[in-house]
């Protein structure tokens, strides 16, 4: 079913991306990352010396912060700082540099929709910006779900208002030259197919959770290329680094 957006994009239509790398000269490594009006500001500091309390001094420590554009810190941002961080642990590889902590701070800029896959795809910039090991990238996209059943992608606030549920999915990319030479990548990963991070608001029926699926991860193959092309400077330094 054809559905009337209020930006004329079509249900699988995503907003003009932008990403650019190394925009803060204190951090270690940072990106900012717009979708339409959404914009995330994320900067990496690290790794230093020492985990944080409670975490594994033989593996490394990610440490999420979450700024938001005014006011103090809720229980929302509180959410998205512990789905950003078991995000990026899970394609982080912790074991390189073990006892130290890498901090992502991520800033929000404006909040026009689809905040969390915006700040997911922003800390992965950032974090290959910074030249943090990973065993491959990353890409967040939103989709919603009507109450008369039509998904939509990368939503607006406006439209995320109106729908009945929503969903933030979390792909890895194909491995590109994140991984340094000699690194062991975790063994069975499917990457390509595999799903890294899934956060569901609201009630939605096991199909329309699939058809999300299916439309998440079909438009994040636009998205995959998008970052490879922003991000082919320095992956492009970090190869010729390992070599």
């Amino acid at each position: 079913m054809e559905i009337d957006r209020d930006d004329g994009r079509t249900p699988n239509q995503l907003r003009p991306l932008a990403c650019s790398c190394n925009v803060l000269n204190r951090a270690h490594g940072s990106a900012s990352w717009s979708q339409g009006d959404t914009k995330v500001l994320a900067a990496v500091y690290g790794p230093k010396a020492g985990t944080k309390k409670n975490e594994n001094p033989e593996k490394a420590s990610i440490e999420v912060i979450w700024k938001p554009k005014t006011g103090q810190i809720g229980k929302l941002e509180r959410e998205c700082e512990m789905i950003l961080k078991r995000t990026l642990q899970s394609i982080c590889i912790l074991t390189t540099n073990p006892n130290t902590t890498t901090s992502i701070i991520v800033q929000v800029i404006h909040d026009d929709g689809a905040l969390l896959p915006c700040a997911i795809n922003a800390s992965c910039a950032a974090l290959v910006d910074a030249g943090i090991p990973l065993k491959h990238l990353a890409v967040a996209i939103s989709c919603c779900l009507s109450e008369n059943g039509y998904v939509i992608l990368d939503p607006t606030k406006i439209e995320e208002e109106k729908m009945k549920a929503s969903v933030h999915l979390v792909f890895p990319n194909t491995p590109v030259s994140v991984v340094p030479e000699g690194s062991t990548q975790g063994v069975g990963e499917p990457l390509e197919h595999g799903m890294i991070t899934s956060v569901t608001q609201g009630a939605m029926s096991v199909d329309d959770y699939i058809h999300c699926l299916e439309r998440g991860r079909a438009a994040t193959t636009k998205m995959s290329a998008f970052l490879r092309r922003s991000l082919q400077p320095q992956l492009s330094m970090d190869s010729s680094k390992a070599g």
